[in-house]
């Protein structure tokens, strides 16, 4: 469902990433772990659209994403790609639910449709009773969860998350883990995971390293 080929990145005299070739099946959890710079984070803006590479072609779902423009691009990462980050980046003056459905209203689809998938996702990652609650309000734990639901929203060929546990204790960072593969199992969501952490990392279906701008393995 994804290929990128050939991916080169430079900014200035520094070439970030180095002609990553990557392809990856619908279903598939991978994780990508590497020192600091290696340029996992890079990759990972790309393959969301969220950054463009110098050369190099990348293909989602067969689109070819070098061909479309900045309008079109942004439509399809909202209806396409899910993003999970470190910090979970709610808005505070929204309640947890209001978070969640801000992705679907903003790409324009049926607002009752959204309202109802994500009640369904709150309740499927177990913090249903916490949908009028504030961030503030909510525990770490629980704003990340918050955050996933919020990843699914307009149900993504691909979700995106870059060091989703590093701000989270080892509890909260485990039911986390097994949070992603009970996705994967129910929903068949596709996963690319930049993380340090090693037990995340290797209970991917594929661990990728990273080193200087390269995948080594």
């Amino acid at each position: 469902m994804l290929k990128a080929t050939n991916i080169v990145k430079v900014y200035g005299s520094l070439q970030v990433l180095k002609g990553i070739d990557l392809t990856i099946q619908t279903g598939e959890i991978v994780s990508i772990v590497g020192a600091s710079g290696a340029g996992k984070s890079t990759l990972l803006h790309i393959l969301g659209t969220l950054d463009k590479p110098d050369t190099g072609e990348l293909l989602v779902n067969n689109i070819n994403l070098n061909q479309i423009g900045e309008n079109e691009l942004a439509v399809f990462r909202n209806k396409h790609v899910g993003f999970i980050f470190q910090f979970h980046n709610l808005l505070p003056e929204f309640t947890a639910f209001e978070n969640v459905c801000l992705p679907g209203f903003l790409g324009k689809r049926d607002r009752k449709e959204i309202e109802q998938r994500a009640h369904e996702l709150l309740e499927f990652l177990g913090v249903s009773q916490r949908e009028n609650h504030k961030p503030s309000e909510l525990s770490g734990g629980e704003q990340q969860r918050v955050a996933v639901a919020r990843a699914l929203i307009n149900s993504p060929a691909l979700v995106l998350a870059d060091e989703p546990t590093g701000n989270l204790d080892s509890h909260n960072a485990e039911e986390l883990h097994k949070l992603f593969f009970k996705l994967r199992d129910s929903l068949n969501q596709t996963f690319v995971i930049v993380t340090h952490n090693e037990r995340l990392a290797n209970m991917a279906d594929r661990k990728l390293e990273m080193r200087d701008g390269k995948i080594i393995y």
